[in-house]
């Protein structure tokens, strides 16, 4: 997540950290007691990089640095216990300089580095680490260099690391930074050649950051790329493809992704993530790491960074703050143990409780959808429209948008039942189509309800995706309607 970068207030004394040199043959790792006959492999760390199933992590009452100060092994037992069954078998930590003591890290905080990692390998999760977020030292090479060894070195040969992403949202217009970040890779390399090291880009910055980050260095190559996508979810695969392409050969991981239930439905976080892991897949990326475990109560984010002053931030959990799973978590749950992204998430019966629903309205100034009970084709639930009018922009709606990523050329079809009592004006359901920048392309419209009081009414659309097209919206219009119409069952594919 984009964090709020401050310098750190920094310690006068500096410390000399050398290689570590390999245990020899037949022997145990010094600091993990693994036989050097199993040491890690920078081939096989990068191997489990790119099938992680990770998950981000901070507790719910202590996030950023304040899970480092106010350190809770209890507490990270139970929630690393809940992500394991959730699936994940890996877990993405963050250490923040200014905490853990620099330019030398603080005992006590390595101490405590070293036990969330062993927690992390009770529940069979390994650990990628993410150094230097909140930080812009860009003039501390020697120190920031020294601190990165004495933090790394214990777990250069520790299969439970499996790699370390230098800098947090790494920004690549930022001249010092790169020249950093430069001199930083090859020290790092020294200590850990074993470790497959990365930086990330933010969900503004994407693709065209990536490919800045892979041209500044060329000469100091990364072993992949983390790419935090919070953009449109029904365009995911094109903004997924697109970062592939930035840079490619080398392999890229969805390193941060979601949404936040407080500024949208929990039924559309649920989705969100659906399209996500869907549009991964089909691109053939096959690490995506959720933001977060958990949404953060009052206060867990420290004051001083400007992330603690926006509710959004704290509402990205898979569980809200009571420890309660919101819909996302069985999405991420189904898409890490069966590798399944059902439909079911988009509520097309309208069965499901309102907040698990992701239906949205659209120009409700015009009159807008209610799921109701009391009419329905099956079950108990279905849409209503009543007194509905029209806006400029168009006919008031209820909206939602499929799982299956937009391709152009593929044929898509979509069906809802309708109803009508003394029904006027329009009833349809339409695609509408949008290409990779969110400009809207056109719509295809299905055959229309007729006027008056009919049956249920099956109406279709059956078209093919637009050229451009990257996102597509299944709309159930109605509008200058003076009588009611009710939506159900719907299907898309």
């Amino acid at each position: 997540m984009r964090s709020a970068r401050f310098r750190a207030a920094v310690l006068a004394s500096a410390l000399t950290f050398g290689m570590v040199a390999p245990p020899a043959p037949a022997t145990a790792d010094s600091v993990s007691g693994v036989s050097s006959a199993a040491l890690p492999t920078l081939t096989g760390r990068l191997a489990s990089v790119r099938v992680a199933r990770s998950i981000n992590y901070y507790p719910s009452n202590a996030a950023w640095s304040s899970m480092w100060t106010e350190f809770d092994a209890k507490r990270i037992e139970a929630d690393l216990a809940k992500a394991a069954a959730l699936g994940a078998d890996n877990v993405r930590v963050i250490v923040f300089p200014q905490a853990f003591g620099y330019p030398k890290p603080l005992s006590a905080y390595a101490e405590r580095l070293s036990t969330f990692i062993g927690i992390a390998a009770k529940h069979r999760m390994t650990v990628k680490l993410t150094l230097f977020d909140w930080w812009d030292g860009y003039t501390e090479v020697g120190r920031s260099i020294n601190w990165a060894k004495a933090v790394l070195a214990p777990y250069a040969n520790d299969p439970r690391v499996i790699a370390v992403e230098l800098k947090n949202e790494f920004q690549p217009g930022d001249a010092a930074a790169v020249t950093w970040v430069r001199r930083v890779i090859p020290a790092v390399r020294a200590v850990a050649p074993a470790m497959p090291l990365t930086l990330s880009v933010d969900g503004q910055t994407g693709a065209p950051g990536l490919a800045k980050i892979k041209k500044a260095l060329a000469a100091t190559p990364l072993d992949y790329y983390d790419f935090h996508f919070y953009g449109s979810s029904e365009r995911s695969l094109a903004e997924i493809r697109k970062a592939q392409a930035a840079v490619s050969p080398s392999p890229i991981v969805i390193g941060e992704t979601g949404l936040s239930s407080a500024t949208d439905s929990e039924g559309e976080q649920a989705a969100f993530l659906a399209r996500v892991f869907r549009a991964a897949r089909e691109a053939g990326v096959h690490s995506v790491s959720p933001w977060t475990l958990t949404d953060f109560v009052p206060g867990a984010i420290p004051a001083h960074s400007a992330v603690s002053e926006k509710p959004a931030q704290y509402r990205f959990g898979l569980h809200r703050t009571d420890g309660s799973p919101k819909a996302a978590a069985a999405v991420v749950k189904d898409a890490w143990t069966t590798g399944a992204t059902p439909n079911a998430v988009l509520n097309l019966g309208f069965e499901a409780p309102p907040p698990d629903s992701p239906w949205r309205q659209n120009l409700p100034k015009a009159g807008g959808g209610r799921i109701t009970t009391g009419v329905a084709r099956t079950g108990q639930a279905a849409v209503r429209f009543a007194g509905t009018t029209r806006t400029s922009a168009g006919l008031p709606s209820l909206v939602t948008s499929p799982i299956t990523p937009v391709q152009a050329g593929h044929r898509w079809r979509a069906e809802a039942y309708a109803r009508g009592a003394s029904a006027t004006g329009i009833t349809e359901i339409t695609l509408s189509w949008f290409d990779g920048n969110g400009r809207w392309i056109t719509q295809h419209s299905s055959n229309r309800l007729p006027h008056g009081t009919t049956g249920w009414t099956k109406l279709v659309v059956e078209t093919v995706a637009p050229r451009g097209a990257a996102g597509v919206q299944l709309h159930l219009k109605s509008g200058d309607n003076r009588g009611t119409v009710w939506f159900d069952d719907v299907a898309i594919s």
